[in-house]
């Protein structure tokens, strides 16, 4: 801290305490002036209600007396008055470190017997699946949910069922945490036209069960296998080496309805999955990972 920040801490600190210990005190002496039935005079509701009054609690006293020693002997001891240190020469930095070091040493001591356990034997390790929820709830869930059941806004997939736009592998997912994925989907508005993109959207949503009138999925049926089977592929089932996704299973990242699909096609789709290499560990990775595979195990995708 500065020195000017210093000295305008010491002068808050000064003038909160000056005010309040005066109010303190006035309230103590201060004598009010008042009639001879031992009221101010002052009356409401008719004369029914008069203003009296009494001297201050003694428990009131005692917890504001209490209240001002608390506060001196803790700026004594502990750092708050500029940049006085305090006599215990306690931080919260230093106890941060402490508290750090000591979840470190903790997390080694639970993560080093899991080292030698492949990816496969550490999804069936409830220990090890319980670290990797942590670790997945603290870095992971922000974007994918806290279920891990995606986001339909930001197009983060879910990652509890069977359907992967990589693999979902124990490899290829460790491999999307570390090094992130990029996916894009071009904008297909000016290839499609206006009717060409409804066609196509009714086509697609029309394989996973979405009623529309046969003669537009016939005709989107036509534009697709021209245009969009190169990346999707013939039958639709996506491409793993490109992140397509797979079109007719009812999983989706932006949304099944014919509008947002219509969206996707006809403005395209970016998304990017960070890498988390420099952020987390290849251990914290390898027990996310795990969890990951847990989900779709305890549900019978894998």
């Amino acid at each position: 801290m500065s020195g000017f920040w210093s000295v305008w801490v010491m002068v808050l600190a000064c003038l909160t305490v000056g005010v309040s210990l005066s109010l303190f005190l006035w309230a103590m002496w201060m004598r009010i002036p008042t009639t001879e039935d031992g009221t101010t005079g002052h009356v409401w509701a008719n004369g029914t209600l008069r203003e009296a009054v009494r001297t201050l609690p003694l428990w009131w006293v005692l917890v504001s007396v209490g209240a001002f020693l608390f506060g001196a002997v803790y700026l004594y001891l502990y750092p708050g008055f500029g940049n006085a240190g305090g006599s215990l020469g306690w931080t919260s930095r230093a106890e941060q470190q402490r508290n750090a070091a000591a979840n470190e040493a903790l997390l080694e001591a639970r993560i080093a017997p899991l080292r030698n356990l492949g990816l496969e034997q550490l999804a069936a390790d409830k220990p090890a699946v319980s670290i990797g929820h942590r670790l997945y709830l603290d870095n992971c869930a922000a974007c994918h949910g806290i279920r891990a059941q995606g986001n339909h806004t930001i197009g983060a997939p879910d990652l509890t069922d069977a359907d992967w736009l990589y693999g979902g592998d124990s490899a290829t997912i460790l491999a999307s945490i570390l090094e992130g994925r990029k996916g894009a989907m071009p904008p297909l508005a000016d290839a499609l036209g206006h009717a060409g993109v409804s066609d196509v959207a009714a086509y697609v949503v029309s394989r996973s069960g979405t009623q529309v009138p046969p003669e537009w999925a016939a005709a989107g049926k036509v534009r697709f296998d021209a245009l969009c089977a190169a990346c999707h592929g013939a039958d639709g089932r996506g491409n793993p080496a490109l992140g397509a996704p797979n079109l007719f299973d009812n999983a989706w990242l932006y949304g099944g309805d014919v509008a947002s699909v219509e969206t996707s096609v006809r403005n395209g789709r970016s998304g990017v999955m960070p890498p988390w290499r420099e952020k987390l560990t290849l251990d914290e990775a390898r027990l996310i990972t795990a969890w990951v595979m847990a989900q779709g195990k305890d549900k019978g995708a894998k």
